[in-house]
C-alpha cells in the first residue's frame, strides 16, 4: 500500500519466485535443481512486530487467465481494513499465482494432469517447502474457488499427511461448486479460450490483439484485460500464462462438484460462498441448493456455510464492487 495507514504503519508488499525449499533463502531465490517445483507468489503483510511475528494467513487465488496481481488492491485494503480495525487484527495475505498462470507459468516443472486437485496440492507444496503454518483463510475467486474448494477437501481427507491442519475460513467468491454444464453457460469463456487457441503463439502487439478480439464481436473491456496478459518476447508479445494448461484447467473446473464437501463441511471451518447479484453464473436450482445448506436450523456441530449476495456487481467481484466485498469479508476474519 503506497500510502500510510491510520496508525502510521504501512503494509509490505514482497515479490517472491519459489525454487528454494528452505524459508530462510533470500528473498529473490536462483534456479536450483529439485524434483519439486513451488509457486510464485506475492505477500502483503503487516510490519513485524515482537508480539506477533507471525500473523495469521490467507491465501489468495486468482481466476482462469488472471494471476495474483489481479487481487493486489483488494487485499492490500483487506490487510489495511484489518490492520486499523478495533481491535486491529493483524494479517499477512499470500497472493498465489497458480499453475499455468503468472509468474508460476514461468517456472515449469508443474506436470499434468492439470486439474483442480494438483492446483491445491500445489499450494500445500508451497506450504511445505517454505516451512510456513498452514493458512488460517483461504479466498478463491472463480476457478480459483474450486482450487480452495479442493484444498479444503483434501486437508480433510489426509491428502497432504497427518501435519496438514483445514483452513478455518474459506472464501468462495462467484464460483457454481457443483459441475458447470454448458447448457447454463452463455459460452463466452469457451470462445475466448477458442479464440486463443487460434492465434499464433507470439502476437504482433497488444493492440493488434485488442482489435482482433474487437472484430470478433467480444466487448471492449474483455478485449483489454484480455490484452493485459501479454508480455515482451522481443520484437512480439506472448501470453503471461501457459494456454494448454489452463485449459485443461478451466476443464476440470467445469467437471468437478464439491456439493458433498458443503454438506458435510469439516469441523470448525466456515465455508462462506459470495454470489454476485449480478452474475450469470447462477442456476436458480443452485441457489436454493446454497440456501438450504445455509439454513439456520441446520446442525452445524462439524462446520458451517454460510451465502452472501454482493450487490451491485457481476462476476468481477473485486472490481465491480470491491468496498461492498470488503464488507462483506471483512467481519469474519475479525472473528478469527
Amino acid at each position: 500500500m503506497a500510502g500510510s495507514l491510520g496508525n502510521k504503519r504501512s503494509l509490505l508488499l514482497l515479490t517472491r519466485f519459489l525454487d528454494s525449499p528452505s524459508p530462510h533463502h533470500s528473498l529473490l531465490t536462483s534456479s536450483s535443481s529439485r524434483s519439486l517445483q513451488t509457486l510464485a507468489y506475492e505477500e502483503v503483510r503487516p510490519p513485524s512486530s515482537d508480539d506477533n511475528p507471525v500473523p495469521p494467513t490467507a491465501f489468495v487465488l486468482h481466476g482462469l487467465l488472471g494471476s495474483g496481481r489481479n487481487w493486489r488492491s483488494f487485499s492490500r485494503s483487506l490487510a489495511s481494513t484489518l490492520s486499523t480495525a478495533s481491535p486491529p487484527s493483524e494479517w499477512r495475505m499470500v497472493l498465489v499465482d497458480l499453475r499455468n498462470h503468472g509468474k508460476s507459468a514461468e517456472l515449469g516443472g508443474f506436470g499434468p494432469p492439470h486439474d483442480m486437485f494438483n492446483a491445491a496440492k500445489d499450494l500445500a507444496d508451497l506450504v511445505k517447502s517454505r516451512g510456513w503454518a498452514w493458512p488460517d483463510a483461504v479466498i478463491g475467486h472463480s476457478m480459483g474457488g474450486k482450487v480452495a474448494l479442493q484444498f479444503a477437501q483434501s486437508c480433510t481427507r489426509g491428502d497432504y499427511g497427518e501435519s496438514a491442519a483445514c483452513p478455518r475460513l474459506l472464501w468462495v467468491l462467484d464460483s457454481v461448486p457443483g459441475e458447470v454444464k454448458l447448457e447454463n453457460s452463455d459460452g463466452e469463456v469457451e470462445k475466448v479460450l477458442e479464440t486463443l487457441q487460434s492465434l499464433p503463439s507470439t502476437i504482433p502487439s497488444r493492440k493488434w490483439l485488442v482489435n482482433h478480439m474487437l472484430e470478433l464481436g467480444f466487448s471492449k473491456s474483455l478485449a483489454e484485460w484480455i490484452g493485459s496478459n501479454l508480455k515482451k518476447s522481443g520484437d512480439h508479445e506472448t501470453w503471461a500464462f501457459n494456454l494448454e494448461g489452463a485449459v485443461q484447467m478451466f476443464d476440470s473446473y467445469r467437471e468437478t462438484s464439491y456439493w458433498s464437501l458443503l454438506e458435510e463441511p469439516p469441523k470448525a471451518m466456515e465455508i462462506a460462498i459470495v454470489r454476485a447479484e449480478k452474475s450469470d453464473r447462477w442456476d436458480p436450482d443452485v441457489i436454493q441448493r446454497l440456501e438450504r445448506l445455509s439454513s439456520p436450523g441446520r446442525d452445524r456441530s462439524e462446520g458451517k456455510v454460510s451465502v452472501h449476495v454482493l450487490p451491485n456487481s457481476g462476476h468481477w467481484v473485486h472490481a465491480d464492487n470491491p468496498k461492498g466485498l470488503l464488507e462483506i469479508v471483512t467481519p469474519k476474519f475479525m472473528s478469527i
